[in-house]
């Protein structure tokens, strides 16, 4: 049983979401985010991600960037960019992109569920992220980024869905990278009824994106619970804000890897060293991997290489083990390179697959790392297997695409 509730969501005024959204606190840099948020005062950068309105050498935790976060959203209500709706509803967000859409339902889910494993994780959490997060959430008293979570379809919320989008959307806008964001509001009461009543029927959700968010939102609410022990009913921060989207309409996309040095060695040492479990092709003219165990791989020579991993690396491993990225890991990048983890090791970086290949060639080319990898992304059933099993993907295994865009809901605790 998945419990999904409605929400009275802060969200603006149709006339200003497109200046208003934004994209993930969380990909983006001081530096970039400043660039994206310099000529637009709504961006909603500004609250997510706000010490770019603060001077460069701040503490990022620092109280001041908490407060400053509050103001700003507090502004954005005063100014009349966001409007709270009047009565709790469920919401329709829809994203495109050439070749590709996908329906996720706007929604509250438990803190309570999410503390007894009902809504899965797939990923750790960096302790001084999630208390980032959690400091935010509580200071600007509000939830403000969608955690992304995944369901296994089912036709009956599909038809559901079909039913709700043939209305008038609230919003219908795209933005700088070419993803339009649809939003429809689920506003009668019968309809609000039957979601409710379809989700459970789910037997579980799981985190695709937005474990820190998540984490934080159930941190909130246990200490909340613990201030307030003898509230009877139901409190706004018992739930946190999601998109929930059916596995059938998502895609993973790559997530590749690029390291700053050799760890001494040679090209030509490094490439014998992994002849050892790999079979090496030059020139890789795809330079993206089609196929499980299979690996792209960009070295300051200019010259791309496949790596084709040997069956010894993968067969008679657990889930975990045949990851690509564990393969990758556990074979390369650990015992040749020296990255022990990659979690917290500052001579690795990762790159989402919508950068493309020619992101890899430019870093590398840049003189700032040696070498990059391509990966063949994983699938959303491994992902739900992996959770369902109670497992924990390596650091930095998926990259969804496209990303949900911060702004459009807010959730007030």
């Amino acid at each position: 049983m998945s419990v999904i509730v409605p929400f009275r969501a802060l969200r603006p005024k149709r006339e200003f979401v497109r200046e208003v959204s934004a994209c993930p606190y969380d990909v983006l840099d001081w530096e970039e985010a400043k660039q994206l948020a310099r000529a637009n005062p709504l961006s909603f950068l500004r609250v997510e991600k706000s010490e770019i309105d603060l001077r460069k050498d701040r503490d990022v935790y620092g109280d001041e960037v908490y407060r400053k976060a509050r103001q700003n959203l507090e502004k954005l209500i005063r100014d009349g960019i966001l409007v709270q709706d009047g009565k709790a509803c469920f919401y329709i967000y829809r994203q495109s992109v050439p070749g590709h859409t996908q329906y996720g339902i706007v929604g509250g889910v438990s803190t309570r569920e999410y503390d007894a494993g009902l809504i899965k994780k797939h990923e750790l959490t960096m302790p001084d992220k999630e208390e980032d997060r959690t400091r935010h959430i509580d200071t600007v008293n509000a939830q403000t980024g969608l955690v992304f979570l995944v369901y296994r379809a089912q036709e009956a919320i599909d038809r559901i869905v079909a039913d709700a989008v043939k209305n008038e959307p609230v919003y219908d806008f795209s933005v700088e990278d070419g993803i339009g964001h649809t939003v429809w509001v689920i506003d009668d009461d019968r309809t609000i009824e039957t979601i409710r009543r379809a989700f459970a029927g789910v037997e579980c959700l799981y985190i695709a994106d937005g474990h820190h968010r998540a984490a934080s939102a159930a941190a909130v609410a246990r200490r909340r619970r613990d201030m307030d022990p003898g509230r009877k009913e139901a409190a706004e921060y018992e739930y946190f804000m999601a998109a929930l989207f059916p596995h059938d309409q998502l895609r993973i996309l790559d997530y590749n890897r690029v390291v700053k040095d050799l760890n001494g060695m040679s090209t030509t040492e490094f490439v014998e060293r992994i002849r050892e479990g790999f079979r090496v092709s030059e020139d890789f003219i795809d330079r993206s991997p089609v196929r499980f165990h299979e690996f792209g791989m960009y070295l300051r020579d200019g010259r791309w290489y496949r790596l084709t991993a040997k069956e010894k690396l993968y067969v008679g491993k657990n889930k975990i083990g045949r990851l690509d990225v564990s393969i990758l890991q556990d074979n390369i990048l650990r015992p040749l390179l020296g990255i022990e983890d990659p979690r917290t090791d500052r001579r690795i970086r990762f790159v989402g697959g919508v950068r493309g290949m020619k992101e890899l060639e430019r870093m590398v080319d840049s003189g700032h790392f040696a070498v990059a990898f391509s990966m063949y992304p994983p699938t959303v059933s491994q992902l739900m297997d992996i959770a369902d099993s109670g497992e924990i993907m390596p650091p930095k295994s998926t990259w969804f695409e496209p990303k949900l865009r911060s702004g459009i809901f807010v959730h007030k605790l």
